[in-house]
């Protein structure tokens, strides 16, 4: 249960670099012309 609370911890600490790759996750599913993002689309 540990690992869970230090995941969480290291992808809200902006010196972490699991915070960068949180936050380019988060961008490449919000960004219109991301290739996934376009093949989720077209799947509605």
């Amino acid at each position: 249960m540990e690992k869970r609370n230090d995941d969480r911890s290291n992808s809200m600490n902006p010196n972490n670099p699991a915070y960068q790759a949180s936050v380019d996750n988060r961008s490449n599913q919000l960004n219109p012309n991301h290739p996934e993002y376009k093949e989720d689309q077209d799947e509605d």
